[in-house]
């Protein structure tokens, strides 16, 4: 696949196809990354594919969950510069953008579930986006951050626990 990824390169075509860029654009974006800055984490992604293929280092197994790694990685490295300086409605722009319905309801839920996503700490943030968000079984996640699977469920069962927390104490389910 990067060989492949490489020849398309060098014929100018783009390392990225439309899916693996819109799963990278949400990762951003659900990760707490501004709209603005979307088009940069994206462009981070791409260069990193093009930095490997360069290298001639060994193709992920499976290119578009290593993207949304990379993705995850952006954003939290993002959170840590800007010191989050960046709120609640930056991240619900980005989150309309993706077409997700809305509503009274719904932007009340999307309110909080944000908040309570900006609450947790980085790494149960990273795990939670990376599984519900970008849609990765827990094995590629452990595999693509080189973390054992019992410790991305032990985050997630955290995450899940702390955020259903949030979302019950606000009143909001």
């Amino acid at each position: 696949m990067l060989r492949r990824t490489a020849r398309r390169v060098r014929e100018g075509d783009d390392p990225l196809d439309a899916a693996q860029e819109r799963r990278v654009r949400a990762v951003l974006a659900l990760g707490g990354v501004p709209q603005a800055d979307l088009p940069d984490g994206v462009q981070q992604v791409r260069l990193r594919l093009l930095e490997r293929a360069a290298k001639g280092d060994e193709a992920p197994r499976d290119v578009s969950a290593w993207a949304a790694v990379v993705a995850s990685n952006f954003a939290m490295d993002w959170h840590r510069a800007k010191r989050r300086q960046e709120r609640v409605g930056e991240r619900l722009a980005s989150l309309r953008q993706l077409e997700h319905p809305s509503g009274e309801d719904t932007s009340v839920l999307s309110m909080a579930v944000a908040q309570g996503l900006d609450e947790l700490p980085d790494q149960q943030r990273q795990v939670l986006v990376l599984r519900f968000f970008a849609d990765l079984p827990v094995r590629s996640i452990a595999h693509e951050l080189g973390i054992p699977e019992g410790t991305v469920k032990s985050r997630l069962h955290t995450a899940v626990r702390a955020l259903r927390d949030r979302l019950h104490e606000d009143e909001v389910v």
